[in-house]
């Protein structure tokens, strides 16, 4: 049997150039969608799924990330002498316990499989651990990891969240090269980072979320640099797929927006406003508004 999921790994040591000049200064995972920055939700959706243990990859500037889970006692005391403690609540409610949050540094920017590399000190050798992307937002009932998490205990090795997307796409994401499926849960037998939609394998994509065998560290200390020439995550999937590790995507329950891009991210603004019922009518009226203006 394997061993419990405990861990999530947050690579956000990236510099959020496309959302120029707000992230000048600002680091682009507290950016926020409604009310909550990006970190926040991807930090609620691990513990929502059992996850213990927050490890963040930051690189420079990226210290607001630690401190946002970080008590604030001049705020807290404010907010408790003015009587607010609903907003109270839900800033002492969104932190983890003591000594659950820890960070690591980037610090040359060497690709997401560098970055996941990076926390290999808090990884142990046979322990499976997840990585969760911030740039993915996911609205679902469940959250996504958690869905990752429950079929890993099934099948073990390495599990991702997986999409389906059109052909001409599959230059964007790394593709499964798929050995079996049953409509949801699909086994691979290898992956291609980014292939030409001519020469790709399938059209079932990686997104943001990852279940990964512990092994996955050690490949990628010794694959070296790939696509890019950057040690790309893929290449040390791949790695572990070649030396006998079960590799699955999932396709997932849940609605993701690429809060990478900016379109992206108004989408999933919007979405999550309508997904609020203290919102939801005023700002399905506005929408209505400017479309009908259109």
């Amino acid at each position: 049997m394997s061993k419990r999921v405990r861990k999530a790994v947050f690579p956000v040591a990236g510099l959020g150039t496309r959302f120029l000049p707000a992230t000048k200064t600002m680091a682009k995972e507290m950016l926020p969608v409604v009310d909550k920055p990006l970190i926040q939700y991807a930090v609620e959706e691990a513990a929502d799924a059992g996850i213990e243990f927050f490890i963040f990859v930051t690189g420079r500037g990226k210290h607001v990330l630690v401190e946002h889970f970080d008590r604030a006692f001049e705020l807290e005391t404010l907010l408790e002498s003015r009587g607010k403690t609903d907003a109270l609540g839900g800033l002492r409610a969104a932190l983890p316990e003591p000594g659950r949050v820890v960070s690591t540094r980037q610090h040359n920017p060497l690709g997401l499989g560098h970055a996941v590399w990076c926390a290999r000190g808090f990884i142990e050798p046979d322990e499976p651990f997840a990585v969760v992307l911030p740039d993915d937002l996911i609205l679902s009932e469940r959250p996504v990891i958690g869905q990752l998490i429950e079929a890993h205990a099934q099948v073990g090795g390495n599990v991702v969240a997986a999409v389906d997307v059109p052909r001409d796409q599959t230059n964007k994401y790394g593709i499964l090269k798929v050995q079996q499926d049953d409509g949801r849960l699909a086994r691979a037998d290898g992956l291609v980072e980014k292939p030409k939609p001519a020469d790709a394998p399938s059209t079932l994509s990686i997104i943001g979320r990852y279940v990964l065998d512990g092994s996955v560290m050690a490949a990628l200390g010794s694959i070296g640099q790939g696509a890019g020439g950057e040690i790309q995550l893929t290449d040390g999937m791949a790695a572990t797929i070649d030396a006998g590790v079960p590799f699955h995507g999932l396709r997932y329950e849940g609605t993701r927006f690429d809060c990478g891009d900016k379109v992206g991210f108004l989408q999933a603004n919007m979405a999550f406003a309508l997904d609020r019922p203290d919102m939801r009518d005023p700002v399905a009226a506005f929408m209505k508004e400017m479309v009908a203006g259109l």
